[in-house]
Order: structure tokens, then sequence, then C-alpha cells
């Protein structure tokens, strides 16, 4: 396994261009939450957005799609070039080659994620008081040691960790980069396109539970938790699910089809 890691590494590493991927996801995460939060103004009591913690940490809604193009590239750039055959000669053994494919990439995310929504806590703890975002104004404080802020934060980076888990899993079923990057774009953002047309209240709610992006960034919810179709963690497990099911389809086609 610590043969394929360095191999995986050593690929991802070498490879041009990877480096604006990473400052990329930073960029346009923080970039979109300060955005976000920069416009918003509270000078008295109600009328305001209901909850800022939610509000600064928007830009993980951007910051998914170029995760997302991450994970992808990083299966699909050796299917492009054929270097796939070259890796499956040297190592047979296909699933552990994905493991250490996911491995490489998951910790990246993590890493870029746990910056990125940094950033936003960040750019929220310093812009949103001196807007009007106060205790006079019937906001709690936007303090880091905050349970709530502290579960919407972490849960945050998970949910760029599952982004890029489903990512591995279609990319590794199609093997197409383009055609990779439009099917996970089309499931995270396919729903709240249906739900514009769906009227329907039972049918918008169960929509709403089954939505992989929808359920997932439930978990970073820290007010009126009651009128969320699911609690936050039950949503990440829904976009964990998702994941998985990318992933199991992804290792199987991988085991059944030629290089």
């Amino acid at each position: 396994m610590a043969v394929a890691l360095h191999a995986e590494w050593t690929k991802w590493r070498t490879l041009p261009g990877q480096a604006w991927v990473i400052l990329g996801i930073i960029a346009v995460t923080i970039g979109v939450s300060y955005a976000a939060i920069a416009t918003q103004h509270c000078p008295a009591v109600g009328g305001c957005i209901s909850d800022p913690v939610k509000q600064s940490l928007v830009g993980v809604e951007a910051g998914q799609a170029v995760v997302a193009i991450l994970a992808v590239l990083t299966v699909t750039g050796e299917y492009a070039t054929g270097m796939i055959r070259v890796t499956f000669t040297a190592m047979p053994r296909r699933l552990l080659v994905l493991t250490a494919k996911t491995s490489v990439v998951l910790a990246l995310v993590l890493a870029v994620g746990a910056v990125s929504v940094l950033g936003c806590v960040l750019a929220g703890r310093l812009i949103l008081p001196g807007h009007g975002f106060t205790l006079a104004n019937g906001y709690a404080a936007y303090s880091p040691g905050s349970s709530t802020l502290l579960r919407a934060a972490c849960g945050a980076v998970l949910y760029l960790v599952l982004i890029a888990l489903m990512s591995i899993g279609v990319a590794t079923a199609v093997r197409e980069s383009a055609v990779a990057i439009g099917v996970v774009l089309g499931l995270l953002y396919l729903f709240p396109i249906l739900l514009l047309v769906v009227s329907n209240t039972t049918w918008h709610r169960h929509l709403e539970q089954i939505a992989p992006m929808i359920a997932g960034l439930d978990i970073i919810s820290t007010t009126d938790l009651k009128s969320l179709p699911l609690t936050p963690w039950q949503g990440l497990g829904v976009m964990a699910a998702w994941a998985a099911g990318c992933l199991l389809l992804g290792g199987a086609l991988l085991r059944l089809r030629d290089a």
C-alpha cells in the first residue's frame, strides 16, 4: 500500500496546474463567502438573514465544483493519456490503485477544505459583528468556540471530502473527464432545479431529503433546525450514502472492465 500511495502522490504532484486547482478551491470558497457576508447588514432587530453562520459558509456551495474537478481529473487524467495501462501493469491490483488514488485526494481535500472553511469562519467573525449581527440585535455571539459553529465548520469540511469521494466514484465509472464532471455537477445541481418546478409539498420534501447537495449542506445550518427536512447529521449521512454508492459502482466497474 505504501508503494501505491507514493506512486499516486508522485503522479499527482508532478502534473501541471495542480497547484492552481488547489488555490482555486481556496479562492472560490473564501471569495464567495466574503462576498455573501460583506453585503449583509442588520441595523435593527428583524429583517435580516436568520443564519449568519450558514451565510458565512455559503462559499462551500461554489468550492465543491472545483473539488469535484480536482477529484475527477485525478482519475481520468491517466485514462486520457493511456498511462492507466502502465499503472495497472505495474500494479495489477486495481482496487489497491483506486484506494491509493482516493487516499491522496482525500488527504488533499481534507487539508484544503480545512483551510478554506477556516477562512470563511474568520471572515464571518471579522465582518458580521460590525454589520449588526450582535447580541443586541438578537444574534448569538459569532464565536469559534460555539458548538454549533464548530459542527457547521467541521461538517462543511466533511461535506467537501464526500464530494471528492463521489467524484472519484463517478470518474472511475465513466473514465471521461468532461462526462464525469458533468455527471457530478448534474447530481449536485439537478435536484435544486427540480424543486423549482415541483409544487407538491410531499414530493418537494422527499426530494430535499434525497438530494445530495441539499441534504448534505444541512450540516452548515445552525438555526431553525426543526424546519429542515432532515437533521444536519442525517443530511450529511445522505451525502455519504451517495458517495459510497458512486464509489462502489466505480470499484465494481473497474474490476469488470478492461483498462
